[in-house]
């Protein structure tokens, strides 16, 4: 008997769920080819490896963009890798699989989706929205007649949704998240220190000395990168503050499209995220002093889930039993 998967595709990560399992599978979203052959050589943690290291003959490429497949082929052959590698399969059976997508995707881009699911050996393929998945994977009761908010910031996207009775009252997704904010950082070194500076490293100072409060955090960090100026290796000294300055307008942006959201919604359920707050979630739950930032400007109370990194892939699990128990089809 094949066991049912959940996954939550994302931009910057893959996890899958697998029923009786719980998640067993979290690595980069990245395929590398050989562009000579068109060979994939990696996928997942291999390929991440290879980002802005590889040789001319060699592409490491992120599939999805901005939350949504941008290569259809490589999505199919990275989840078929994946999948594979899990052995959940059946003798005669294949497995049904829960699949997230950020709220406001279209329906052809839904089709892309759900076929790279069904080709890389799923059997019924159902989609969720990714906030209402990350909702019940934080532990929020979304099948109540109350009003429950989350932000659901990931690397392509930030979804915000308010969800009650089982469904999104109203939502907004947002192309700007953590892996923006790691752009920022690359261009703020380059403006500001003419250095040039990759993708990972800008990851890690993100991670390990970045806030989204000035003075919440006062770490420093060599930083290595190419000169601008005469393309030979050189350090600088990074600050959490100038981290700060430099995501700033992206931070921004998120709570504008939340006070958007906000605004649009019936007084009872206004009155009820009042109440229970908001809860922020996905790996940008993740930065310095964000809960606060956001209770500042949205002046409601604002929680960070447990397992921000997981609540989609728990949530997918735990959606996906209740689908096939209530025989939804």
């Amino acid at each position: 008997m094949a066991k049912d998967i959940g996954i939550d595709l994302g931009t910057a990560n893959v996890l899958i769920n697998v029923q009786g399992k719980g998640i067993v599978l979290n690595e980069p979203s990245v395929v590398a080819i050989d562009t000579k052959s068109e060979r994939v050589l990696a996928v997942g943690s291999e390929a991440y490896k290879m980002v802005g290291r590889t040789p001319n003959n060699i592409r490491a490429i992120r599939p999805l963009k901005d939350g949504v497949i941008a290569d259809f082929d490589m999505t199919e052959q990275m989840l078929s890798y994946f999948i594979k590698k899990l052995n959940v399969k059946g003798f005669m059976s294949k497995p049904n699989i829960l699949i997230c997508c950020p709220t406001n995707t279209t329906d052809i881009e839904q089709k892309a989706i759900r076929q790279a699911a069904e080709k890389s050996g799923g059997g019924k393929v159902y989609l969720e929205e990714e906030p209402k998945v990350a909702a019940v994977g934080a532990g929020l009761d979304i099948f109540q007649p109350h009003g429950n908010m989350v932000i659901d910031i990931g690397g392509g996207t930030s979804d915000i949704a308010i969800l009650s009775l089982g469904d999104i009252v109203a939502s907004s997704s947002v192309k700007v998240a953590g892996d923006k904010l790691n752009s920022d950082i690359i261009n703020y070194v380059r403006q500001n220190y003419n250095l040039h500076i990759g993708e990972h490293t800008a990851e890690r100072i993100k991670i390990e000395i970045g806030t989204v409060l000035k003075g919440h955090r006062q770490k420093e960090m060599n930083v290595r990168g190419r000169g601008i100026m005469d393309g030979l290796p050189k350090t600088i000294i990074l600050t959490s503050d100038e981290v700060e300055e430099a995501v700033h307008d992206t931070m921004l942006a998120i709570i504008v499209a939340t006070k958007e959201v906000l605004g649009i919604i019936p007084p009872e359920i206004a009155a009820d995220i009042i109440d229970r707050g908001i809860v922020l979630t996905g790996g940008g739950a993740l930065l310095d002093g964000i809960d606060e930032l956001f209770s500042n400007h949205l002046k409601v109370p604002v929680v960070i889930s447990t397992t921000p990194l997981n609540d989609v892939a728990n949530g997918t699990g735990m959606l996906l039993e209740h689908i096939i128990n209530s025989g939804k089809k």
